[in-house]
C-alpha cells in the first residue's frame, strides 16, 4: 500500500469531487426512523448517521443534520422505533426519504404498512423484520471543538421493545446475513448489502 497520502483540513474544504467522510466511516448502518407527531401524523426517514452506543440499557443514536421532523416528533413524545433496512425494502427506503410536508404520511408515500408497537404508540413498518421499540433519553444539539453549535441533533433512546422475525434465529442466533441488511456507503447513490459470503470470524485473545 502507497504510503503517499492525501491531507486536508475540513473546515477548509476537501478539494474533491464529494467529501470522503462518509465513505471512510463506513458503510453505515441505516436509522430508519420511525415518529409520530403531537396531532398524531406518523413520519418515516432513514437516517444515515446511526449506531448502537450501549448494552444495559440498549441504547441506540442517530443525527440529524437540521431540526427535522423526526427530531421535532421525538422531542415532543418522547419515542419513536428503529426499523431495518433491507434489500428487499431499499426503494421503499429510498422513497421514504423524500422532502415532503410535515403532514404527509412517509408509510402511505413509500406503500408501507404502519404496525402498532407494544411499548410506545409509535407504528413501526411491519414489513421490516427487525424493529426496536425507543424511548427518548437524551436529545443533544453538537457543537464543535470551538465550542459553537452546529444545527445537527443526536437523538439517543433507550430499546424497550424488540421485534426480530423468527425465521433469522438460527440455533438462538441472530443471523445477520440473512436479513440481509443495506449500509449507506459513501457518494451520493451508494449503498450496500450484507450477504452471507461476507462473513469471517475471530475470537477475542484470551
Amino acid at each position: 500500500m502507497s504510503h503517499d497520502f492525501y491531507f486536508y483540513e475540513p473546515a477548509r474544504g476537501h478539494g474533491l469531487p464529494h467529501d470522503p467522510f462518509n465513505a471512510i466511516v463506513g458503510p453505515r448502518p441505516i436509522g430508519w426512523i420511525s415518529s409520530r407527531a403531537a396531532d398524531g401524523i406518523a413520519n418515516l426517514a432513514p437516517y444515515s448517521f446511526f449506531n448502537a452506543f450501549n448494552y444495559t440499557p440498549p441504547i441506540v443514536g442517530f443525527s440529524s443534520v437540521g431540526y427535522k421532523d423526526s427530531v421535532r416528533n421525538i422531542e415532543q413524545t418522547g419515542e419513536f422505533c428503529w426499523n431495518l433496512a433491507t434489500r428487499a425494502l431499499a426503494e421503499q427506503m429510498n422513497a421514504s426519504c423524500a422532502a415532503v410536508p410535515p403532514e404527509v404520511d412517509e408509510f402511505a408515500l413509500a406503500g408501507l404498512t404502519p404496525a402498532a408497537s407494544r411499548m410506545v404508540a409509535v407504528p413501526r413498518v411491519a414489513e421490516s423484520p427487525v424493529s426496536f421499540e425507543c424511548k427518548l433519553t437524551q436529545l443533544i444539539q453538537l457543537q464543535g471543538a470551538d465550542g459553537h453549535k452546529v444545527p445537527t441533533w443526536l437523538v439517543l433512546g433507550e430499546v424497550v421493545g424488540v421485534h426480530v422475525e423468527k425465521s433469522l434465529f438460527k440455533d438462538g442466533i441472530y443471523d445477520t446475513a440473512a436479513a440481509r441488511p443495506i449500509l449507506r456507503g459513501g457518494g451520493p447513490a451508494d449503498y450496500f448489502e450484507i450477504v452471507p459470503e461476507m462473513l469471517f470470524r475471530m475470537r477475542r485473545p484470551g
